[in-house]
């Protein structure tokens, strides 16, 4: 009988460390999580600012929605310690660029807006996020 219980108590234990490494228990570390998360949000909040330069629309409504992405940004570096935080502050100047830039777009929707200068602030919005990605350290 003891015999059995033993066996039984080793098998079970065996099983609970396979499964603990199977669901990669240990396997990452928190810097890497960061980076996971920096890409993640990263690419959201690039996609999302790009896309509110290229809509348009109220002036105000686009500069608030780019500001209130640039706050992300900042959160997220505040979240994620040192990973990608040069690139992260990076990213946050081109939004604030952009705001900038929106504010100076005519609120007359038949107005015509300068398509090359909200590529431009596109463009580097993309760059910033692409070295954000690229760049964070999982250390």
């Amino acid at each position: 009988m003891q015999r059995i219980m033993t066996s039984t108590a080793l098998l079970f234990a065996g099983a609970l460390l396979l499964s603990g490494c199977a669901a990669g228990g240990g396997a990452s570390t928190p810097s890497a999580d960061a980076c996971e998360t920096v890409k993640s949000e990263v690419r959201d909040i690039s996609n999302g600012a790009q896309n509110v330069l290229a809509s348009g629309g109220d002036p105000s409504e686009v500069q608030s929605s780019l500001e209130d992405y640039s706050v992300r940004v900042t959160e997220l570096g505040e979240t994620t310690g040192d990973a990608a935080s040069t690139e992260l502050e990076a990213l946050s100047g081109a939004l604030d660029d952009a705001a900038e830039f929106a504010a100076t777009l005519p609120s007359d929707p038949e107005a015509e807006v300068d398509a090359d200068a909200v590529a431009e602030h596109q463009t580097a919005i993309q760059d910033a996020a692409t070295a954000a990605s690229e760049n964070c350290t999982s250390e």
